[in-house]
């Protein structure tokens, strides 16, 4: 436990800050696990699915939860599945 109030400040700010982030993060984590299971399962609504993924990663993006790249790369890796699915 530190022992300098700035310090003590800081820990309280970074503590509530990740209590915000963390269940945003777990949202966007979970929204591309559910995305990645319908594509293998090989899922009607892919398409739909696709731009509720895509939203999500925008406002992950836009929220400074993941940097611009990762979402640029997120994205594109989802289009290859949802390609690649819409060719079997």
């Amino acid at each position: 436990m530190p022992i300098i109030e700035s310090s003590i400040q800081r820990e309280r700010l970074t503590r509530a800050q990740r209590e915000n982030r963390a269940p945003q993060i777990s949202a966007y984590r979970t929204a591309v696990k559910n995305f990645e299971k319908a594509a293998a399962a090989g899922k009607d609504n892919l398409n739909e699915l696709y731009q509720k993924t895509s939203s999500v990663i925008d406002k992950a993006q836009s929220k400074n939860l993941i940097k611009k790249n990762k979402a640029s790369r997120d994205k594109a890796r989802l289009h290859r599945l949802l390609a690649s699915a819409s060719a079997k």
